[in-house]
């Protein structure tokens, strides 16, 4: 993995580049961010950085070629290691430690670096199970550290989801942080920092690492998955900030025009006539629950866009082709007096999906109270 891999964060990486540049890299760092952000993705493009064999001393990024580099970007350098959350399979029926799931590791993070943690508890086939880091991986972490690095310049730990850490992994960890061994780099990963002991993180340097942002987002999912503009923006828009979402959802949704779904659905629950309502429940029922779910956290997306530009325009900057005369003519009938009751009634509905509600009632049933909310605006 380098840098350039990794889509804009360029303040970030500069940061990270100058540490080493300038002799000051931290022995522990905690790259904090929200799933689906950039934090994991970053922590292995520093990680080649700082063991590069053939890098300039003001390189932009790691030379992608040298010895190192290739196995870095393998994820089989020797002076490179990961402590994971895992937990029993049928492949890994007992003593489940990091060890044992490089494989699968290495094919998940090849998929693609950005997922969470259920992707990973579904990729080891233990999706209906809570993993963790085990007790058990605090012996193999004292043992792993107490070897000089191999080759590299840095013995490099990775730990991905610190915050899942059984108390006697996180006590080991605590005092490789009080008394690091030499030339060892530890790299947190963290969805949820709050959830670490307070004296581990008053030991590492914090990472903020900030969520991705819509352009961001689409501009990946079209370069690297040939996804046509239009959708790419949609899918994008669904993320929220999270690219692992938005390439999960790529292709659930490859088939489904979320924008012009709901144009056709304000314009049916505005006329209030049902049998046009009843025709566009049968195509929502067709979708299948992820889609319609995804149809809804969509439309509330969209909705939200409305009543903001009919406050002000310049609060909606970026819009899609398609949807931009869509927004401005829909914004008179989306106002303050209505829009928490939309709000509601499409939050109700994805609430009611959820838990495996007749998805053609539920539809039918939001329709006409948002139809009779449009016209209080």
């Amino acid at each position: 993995m380098q840098f350039q891999d990794i889509p804009n964060q360029k303040a970030l990486k500069e940061v990270l580049r100058q540490s080493v540049q300038r002799g000051h890299v931290a022995h522990a760092q905690l790259f904090r961010g929200g799933e689906g952000s950039a934090a994991l993705a970053l922590a292995l493009a520093y990680a080649q950085y700082l063991n590069c064999e053939d890098r300039a001393d003001d390189a932009a990024d790691s030379c992608g070629h040298c010895p190192s580099c290739l196995k870095m970007s393998k994820l089989a350098h020797p002076d490179l290691n990961f402590i994971l959350p895992t937990t029993t399979t049928k492949a890994v029926p007992k003593d489940a430690t990091s060890a044992k799931f490089a494989a699968e590791w290495r094919s998940f993070l090849a998929e693609n670096p950005y997922q969470g943690f259920n992707d990973w508890m579904q990729h080891i086939g233990a999706e209906n199970k809570q993993g963790s880091i085990s007790k058990d991986e605090a012996g193999s972490l004292l043992k792993l550290v107490s070897l000089k690095a191999f080759e590299a310049r840095f013995k490099i730990v990775i730990i991905w989801l610190p915050e899942l850490m059984h108390p006697a992994a996180a006590n080991a960890v605590l005092k490789l942080l009080e008394e690091p061994p030499p030339a060892t780099i530890f790299l947190l990963v963290s969805h949820e920092p709050e959830r670490l002991l307070p004296t581990i993180l008053s030991r590492v340097q914090p990472v903020v690492v900030r969520p991705f942002s819509e352009d961001d987002i689409a501009a990946y999912v079209a370069e690297h998955y040939h996804v046509p503009e239009v959708k790419a923006r949609q899918v994008a828009q669904l993320a929220e900030g999270n690219l692992g979402a938005a390439i999960a959802s790529r292709e659930k949704s490859a088939d489904h025009d979320y924008a012009d779904f709901f144009i056709k659905w304000m314009r049916k629950c505005y006329g209030l006539k049902m049998s046009e309502v009843m025709a566009l429940a049968d195509e929502f029922q067709k979708m299948g629950r992820e889609n319609q779910k995804e149809q809804l956290s969509f439309s509330l997306g969209l909705l939200r866009r409305v009543l903001l530009f009919g406050i002000d325009p310049q609060m909606v900057p970026h819009l899609a082709s398609g949807e931009q005369q869509f927004v401005q003519g829909f914004s008179r009938f989306v106002t303050l007096r209505n829009a928490d009751q939309l709000t509601e009634e499409l939050n109700t509905a994805h609430y009611h999906i959820e838990r495996n509600a007749n998805p053609r009632m539920v539809f039918v049933d939001a329709s006409l109270r948002m139809g009779q909310q449009l016209h209080r605006a």
